[in-house]
Formats: C-alpha cells, sequence, structure tokens
C-alpha cells in the first residue's frame, strides 16, 4: 500500500499523522509513504527525522477580512495543486490522507481531481476552515469528537479518534514515576500548559505554591522552558515545595500519564484525545488564543460528560485551582467517576480504526 500523508502548522496535525504511519508500518511492513508539507513549517524538521519521504509546497491561509494577501492565497492554492499534481502522478498512491493545517488543502484537493481515494482527519470539536471546505470532495472524513459530526456531509463522516491515543497506552508507569522521583504511595497531579507553557496557569501554581507543602498529593509542575527561569526565581520564596516536582520540559510525556491521577492542562485535541484513552480525569484551562476558540469546545465534550471540569484563563487564580484539584483528588467518589467518565470517551485503538477506513476506500 502507498500512502500520501499531509499535515502541519502545529504539532497537534503532525504528531497524530506520525502515529498513523507507525500503526500501519506495525499492520503492513510492505507500506510505502511521502510525505507532503511546507518549507518553513514544523512537519519538515518533525518528519524527516522520522526517516519518511518529504515533499514541499507552498501554501498559507485566508485571512479573516478582505485583503490583498487573499489574493495570493489563490495564487499558492492553485499552484499547490499543480505541484501536488506531479508528486501524486510520480509516487501513485493508493490513497491521500490530510490531518489538518493549510497545507492539506492543495493536496487533497489535488488527489481528488486525481480520482485518488482521500479521507480528512479532524482533531478538533469545531472543525477548521479547510476541512471543512476539503469535506465536500473527500471520500471520507475521520473525527474525534461527536460534537464535530453536524459541521461534515452525514454519510461520509466515521468517528475513528485521534491516532496519537494508541501510543500512549501500555507505558510503563513505575518508569514514569521513578523518571521523576514520585513517591508510589502519593496520588499526582500533573500541571502543564503545553510544550511552551502558559503564562496564566504558571500564575496560579505559583500563588497557590505556598499551601501545596499540606496536601496528601504530589505535584509534577511543567512550566514550559521559556517560563522555567521565571518561575524557579520565584521558588525562592516558597520554603517548602518538596511534594512539588519542577520541571521546563517533560521528554518521556507517555511514560508520565500513564503514572499520574489528574491532569491541570489546556485543552488541545492531541492532549485530550491521550487523556481519555488512559481515562484520566482532568482540569481543563482553554487557551483564549486559538481560532475560533476551539479549545474550550474541545474541553466541553470532556466536561458536558463529566470527564473534566473547565475553567476559564481569565479570572482564574491559584485558589481556584487548588479548591478544583482538591475537590477532585480528596474525594475518591469522584475520582472514581471522572476516572470511568473519561474513559469511556477514549477510543484507545484509533490509529488501527483511521487506518481500517484507509484500507476500505482504497479497494474501491
Amino acid at each position: 500500500m502507498k500512502v500520501v500523508v499531509s499535515g502541519g502548522g502545529t504539532g497537534g496535525h503532525i504528531y497524530p499523522a506520525l502515529a498513523l504511519i507507525n500503526e500501519i508500518k506495525r499492520q503492513n511492513a510492505k507500506a510505502e509513504f511521502l510525505y507532503i508539507g511546507t518549507e518553513n513549517g514544523l512537519e519538515k524538521d518533525i518528519v524527516k527525522r522520522a526517516g519518511i519521504p518529504f515533499k514541499a509546497i507552498e501554501i498559507t491561509g485566508f485571512k479573516r477580512k478582505l485583503s490583498f494577501e487573499n489574493i495570493k492565497t489563490v495564487t499558492r492554492f492553485l499552484r499547490g495543486v499543480s505541484i501536488s499534481k506531479k508528486y501524486l502522478k510520480n509516487f501513485k498512491p493508493d490513497v491521500v490522507i490530510g490531518t489538518g493545517g493549510y497545507v492539506c488543502g492543495p493536496v487533497v484537493y489535488a488527489a481528488s481531481k486525481l480520482k485518488i481515494p482521500t479521507v480528512i482527519h479532524e482533531q478538533n470539536s469545531l472543525p477548521g476552515v479547510t476541512n471543512k471546505f476539503l469535506s465536500r470532495y473527500v471520500d471520507k472524513v475521520a473525527i474525534c469528537f461527536e460534537d464535530a459530526k453536524k459541521y461534515f456531509p452525514e454519510h461520509k463522516v466515521v468517528l475513528t479518534g485521534n491516532p496519537r491515543a494508541s501510543e500512549v497506552l501500555g507505558q510503563d508507569a513505575g518508569k514514569g514515576r521513578q523518571s521523576l522521583g514520585l513517591n508510589s504511595n502519593r496520588k499526582t497531579v500533573l500541571i502543564f500548559g503545553g510544550s511552551r507553557g502558559a503564562r496564566a496557569i504558571n500564575e496560579a501554581v505559583l500563588q497557590m505554591m505556598p499551601f501545596l507543602k499540606d496536601k496528601p498529593y504530589q505535584v509534577v509542575y511543567v512550566t514550559g522552558e521559556v517560563h522555567y527561569d521565571k518561575v524557579m526565581a520565584e521558588m525562592i520564596n516558597v520554603k517548602d515545595h518538596s511534594h512539588v516536582i519542577i520541571k521546563p520540559f517533560i521528554h518521556n510525556m507517555p511514560e508520565v500519564l500513564s503514572a499520574v491521577d489528574l491532569i491541570v492542562s489546556r485543552a488541545g485535541a492531541t492532549s485530550l484525545a491521550e487523556i481519555t484513552a488512559l481515562g484520566i480525569p482532568s482540569i481543563l484551562i482553554p487557551s483564549p488564543y486559538v481560532t475560533a476558540n476551539h479549545q474550550e469546545k474541545n474541553a466541553r465534550s470532556l466536561s458536558d460528560h463529566h470527564a473534566a471540569i473547565m475553567l476559564r484563563e481569565q479570572g482564574l487564580n491559584g485558589s481556584q485551582l487548588l479548591s478544583e484539584i482538591d475537590n477532585i483528588l480528596l474525594n475518591e467518589t469522584k475520582l472514581t467517576a471522572m476516572k470511568k467518565a473519561s474513559k469511556e470517551l477514549g477510543i484507545p485503538d484509533a490509529a488501527s480504526k483511521l487506518y481500517q477506513v484507509m484500507k476500505e476506500i482504497a479497494k474501491k
């Protein structure tokens, strides 16, 4: 089987694509891949490091206001379609999948015009402009949240989940605890604001820091690399923070996730896929700086099912956050109920489900 994958711009589009590729390789050792992205996106370096053949096109997104840049974008789109057709004709794929980002537009559109079976994968509850556009042309639309279904042609939609979820299962929780020096007899809450951290979350954690010394649980606090030095400077004023492990970044996140009892985080689609696959309760603080406020929609997909508590960044403070952590970790009944609710929302075999969809349309 020959597969073309396209997705870029953010890790939320790239890492699910790589997880899918890994699953296909596991099931089909003879599978061949071509990844089409952009020269300037994160995908170029990440995909090449993974040893996957990579080709690039140039594309940008539409401005929400009338702009001369939109004319340039249309020109780049048409050029991108033309270049993508050349790549596709040379590679001769059995199926093409887009996992999100502007780059998918010309690639998947070109594939549909060449009558190559196509799939788009939407990670969020609220779809982006590119996937809404492509849904008119593709054979199947794979979604991660039921809430996204209403935005696409019903007969094309299939709930597969996020392939990234499959990669956090089967991890060694003991290794996760050992890597951070965690006490296996204490419950653990993991607090992180994404790879770069989140200032509002950091400020709330610093406010509650003096009160953590008396708690019967331990905290793993990931500041984000750009915030780490400032946070550590503030920690000089905290007399006892022996229950708190502070890191700028965690490289073995799947192992660590398997070792924690509660997560405080943003509401990115990939994080939520991992959280629900493992059945971990969460306190979600959606980023207000994302397109169309889609993280709040993601968070509601969990909070509406009692798998998470959603807090808005506006007005967030240490007292509020600490109270919510206590309400979950110190209430065994609530903790157990939230674990169950989270697990019920998870789709742990998402990568395999998505591959099955691709195989089915490739046969037609």
